[in-house]
């Protein structure tokens, strides 16, 4: 078997790379985390201490430029939802423990099949209008009509009569009665554990977007240029690709703001170090080839808190119709099971992290971040943790029929045909993500699996994933898997963002079982087993490669003050100041 060249010029990429990044604003001196977490778990910047002030700007930096969908019930990439936390939020909040708290809505139920909501009065949307429970019922109505072309359908599939309202049959989500103008009965087909954190907790302004065609909604002003939210800063000007500036919104209905604009800009990956160290952005999530750079910085804090994402290699096994929600067609390319587990035992996972995400991340065996109360333990659930084994990686290829059977150093598949696995991954201003993707492929290629990599652009990327474009075929995602610990969503065959288009009927079955209140009741740790029982499936079946569970990290300028972050994100912004 041929051998190919050393990983070693990869990982000696990243100190080039870590040293452009200094000479960028790094500077000399104790590198040790700035950090500070409190005894309930949550973290709380000491940048500005003292009484909150009234007033000023704080400039938020993003690294990759938004797509432009600023509406909750549209948006599927990570930096449109920066955008979008800035404006608008949620009628459900959640703690530090993931538990949905009120936040406009309050809610009762004595069956977890029917709940009476009730909302705050008095609450504006940016254009004046008063928020009523309509609005929320408009968006439900928007997430299951047959023509609406965003990913969330899921949040309303399971109240009564969403499908036959999707499927033209009827003219209301019978399960949806409003009481009046801040009361709202919703029930659901079935009671489950779930059907209040998977419930859809945005509305939409049925004052601007109610004369939308719903197949036009994603591509109005009203989404892309001019859009609106109930939160404590509204959108004052969109400069597509470059900046988003907010003001206060006077009428807030939730207390006072602090600040008096929020200015975002988008600031490529390599000048972020640079710009924080010259005060040019109070505030970035940091990428983690950022951090060690960031730490010394005397005036900028980290902060570090629980992630629930994960990084992945995901197959396409099959191609999806959103129309129907079914698998339709099965890809035999990657069915093979052996074959995934010998790409998993080819990769050494825990040298990739510590070359890539510089201590801000760990190696994981299931797609279930640590922080959830259902996550697996490896040990206890008798996991296999695909240690870094290439040998092994070869004894499988060869049981399986994947050989050489031409000499030239690279395997066939059974049938004695070229096999190269077509590798994709997002292309950014990240300038380690294709040294990452390239070490990825040629772990492959030191077990004899040729491999080819293609960088796409980050706003054609995920599309192209959603759509089964025919030229991916294996390709790097990540997760962040949301305050509801279900991974139903994600993983089942009857989802869209099921984007490995895996189909077990067995693993479907258990992730259903979690939520039946006939066989769970209100037992955590019965609905925990049958997770686990389900981690056991797709971990053994490998239809990704789970690779990291990452930590969330942000830097400050010394002048911002009351921030706090917990598993669940961040505080509101309200609560948010600078001082001059």
């Amino acid at each position: 078997m041929k051998k190919n060249k050393s990983l070693l010029w990869l990982f000696a990429m990243i100190l080039v790379v870590s040293a452009f990044l200094a000479a960028c604003g790094g500077d000399d001196g104790d590198t040790s985390s700035k950090d500070s977490k409190k005894e309930d778990g949550t973290t709380e910047d000491k940048a500005a201490d003292g009484e909150p002030q009234k007033g000023g700007t704080l400039v938020y930096g993003i690294d990759a430029p938004p797509e432009g969908l600023f509406s909750t019930a549209f948006y599927g990439i990570q930096t449109d939802f920066d955008v979008i936390s800035l404006f608008d939020e949620s009628l459900i909040n959640y703690n530090e423990n993931l538990e949905p708290e009120p936040n406009v809505a309050s809610w009762t139920t004595e069956d977890n099949k029917v709940f009476n909501f009730k909302f705050e009065e008095g609450v504006k949307w940016h254009n004046g209008e008063e928020l009523t429970v309509n609005d929320w019922v408009f968006a439900f109505e928007t997430l299951a009509d047959p023509d609406y072309d965003g990913p969330r359908y899921t949040n309303v599939q399971t109240i009564e009569g969403a499908e036959a309202y999707r499927n033209g049959e009827a003219d209301t989500i019978s399960g949806v009665e409003v009481i009046n103008d801040y009361e709202v009965k919703i029930t659901f087909d079935e009671a489950r554990v779930n059907n209040l954190t998977n419930l859809w907790s945005y509305p939409l302004p049925e004052s601007v977007l109610g004369d939308v065609p719903v197949a036009e909604m994603s591509a109005s002003e009203w989404v892309r240029s001019t859009p609106i939210g109930i939160g404590p800063f509204k959108v004052d000007k969109i400069v597509p690709g470059e900046s988003v500036e907010f003001s206060r919104f006077d009428e807030y209905w939730n207390g006072e703001v602090n600040l008096d604009k929020i200015v975002l800009r988008v600031i490529d990956n390599s000048s972020v170090v640079g710009a924080l160290q010259n005060g040019d952005i109070d505030m970035i999530s940091l990428q983690p080839v950022s951090g060690p750079e960031v730490e010394p910085l005397e005036n900028v804090e980290i902060v570090t808190y629980p992630g629930l994402s994960y990084y992945y290699v995901g197959f396409k096994l099959g191609k999806f119709d959103n129309a129907t929600q079914t698998i339709t067609e099965e890809l035999p390319k990657y069915q093979s099971k052996e074959l995934r587990q010998a790409m998993m035992y080819a990769i050494n996972r825990q040298e990739w992290v510590d070359a890539f995400f510089f201590g801000y991340a760990n190696v994981v065996n299931k797609p279930v971040p640590t922080s959830h109360w259902n996550a697996a333990d490896d040990a206890e659930a008798d996991l296999n943790t695909y240690e870094y084994d290439p040998e092994k990686a070869k004894e499988m290829l060869d049981a399986a029929g994947y050989v050489d059977t031409n000499d030239d150093g690279f395997r066939e598949d059974p049938n004695g045909d070229e096999f190269v696995v077509k590798f994709s991954h997002y292309a950014t201003g990240n300038p380690t993500f294709e040294s990452r993707a390239q070490a990825i492929t040629q772990y492959w290629e030191e077990v004899g699996i040729k491999s080819e990599l293609e960088m796409v652009e980050v706003n054609l990327y995920y599309d192209m994933i959603e759509k089964d474009d025919p030229s991916i075929e294996t390709f790097f995602g990540g997760w962040g898997t949301g305050t509801d610990p279900d991974p139903s969503g994600l993983w089942k065959a009857d989802q869209l963002w099921n984007y490995p288009r895996y189909n077990n009927p067995e693993a479907d079955q258990l992730l259903d079982d979690a939520l039946n209140i006939d066989i769970v009741g209100t037992d955590q740790q019965k609905r925990a087993d049958l997770y686990i029982e389900w981690q056991k499936i797709v971990n053994e079946e490998v239809p990704m490669l789970y690779i990291a569970e990452l930590e969330e990290i942000v830097a400050m300028n010394e002048r911002v003050g009351g921030t706090e972050f917990d598993v669940s994100g961040s505080n509101s912004p309200a609560e948010w100041f600078v001082t001059e």
